[in-house]
């Protein structure tokens, strides 16, 4: 190998990163982590205490500061206000990380409004945010949208239709989307990671820590690093589709 530079995490170095739910879980991690590395990252969620805690958590996890403010995907309003604020404090945007989303069962839980929530912050808010990245991205000639799906997609649990058609609705958005925006120098990679750890998880906090270490569950590290595996390679090579499950996660 000639230049294993090209390959190293050190190019995300300098890089402008957004990272919708960005204030716990997968995206707090990969916040931490892209920070540490050198990226100036902005970050979002919906809670202001969540995102107090987790400006805190970065900057003494990662020794930086971070941007960080409340937004919540699902609200037309709130697109327009994530993307003034990445004009305007990040000054363009490298790469957009959309992770933002909720749990939910099926159609025989909640009603309408329910599932109307679930559907435009799971699927129609990865679209927006999407959809205002591409016009910064082809202004400054490329860019990278990393969409964080689930392996629900696949698998289609039972008593989750509500989730696995809004994880299914991003499989299908990142290929298409994929096709149409390769020319103009943007990448698109879809990560479908299995059972985290996060708070999406209903376990006790005990338990989750079993699971972790039996190999039932990952860490919110290990989504992370597959984030920064995809970002970090170079111009020429695209991580399509990347699936993370535990190692005894069978389905």
């Amino acid at each position: 190998m000639e230049n294993i530079q090209e390959y190293l995490p050190q190019q995300v170095q300098g890089k402008k990163v957004l990272i919708s739910g960005g204030t716990t879980g997968i995206g707090r991690a990969t916040a931490v982590l892209l920070a540490k590395l050198g990226a100036t990252v902005a970050v979002f969620g919906r809670h202001e205490q969540e995102l107090n805690d987790a400006l805190r958590d970065i900057e003494e996890q990662a020794g930086v500061t971070v941007i960080g403010f409340t937004a919540d995907t699902a609200k037309e309003e709130d697109i327009k206000k994530i993307f003034d604020t990445v004009k305007e404090e990040l000054g363009g945007l490298d790469v957009l990380i959309n992770n933002a989303a909720i749990g939910f069962g099926s159609v025989t839980d909640g009603g309408y409004k329910d599932w109307e929530y679930a559907v435009k912050t799971n699927l129609l808010g990865y679209l927006a945010c999407a959809g205002e990245a591409i016009k910064i991205m082809k202004d400054n000639g490329g860019g990278h949208i990393v969409n964080i799906g689930s392996m629900s997609a696949d698998v289609r649990e039972e008593k989750s239709a509500v989730y696995v058609a809004t994880k299914s609705g991003i499989q299908g958005f990142s290929e298409a989307l994929r096709k149409q925006v390769n020319p103009d120098g943007i990448k698109i990679s879809l990560i479908e990671p299995g059972a985290v750890d996060t708070d999406m998880q209903q376990q006790d906090t005990e338990k989750k820590r079993e699971e972790v270490a039996s190999g039932k569950m990952l860490k919110a590290d290990d989504i992370a690093m597959a984030v920064l595996y995809c970002i970090s390679q170079p111009k020429r090579c695209d991580v399509v589709e990347l699936k993370v499950r535990p190692h005894l996660q069978l389905i």
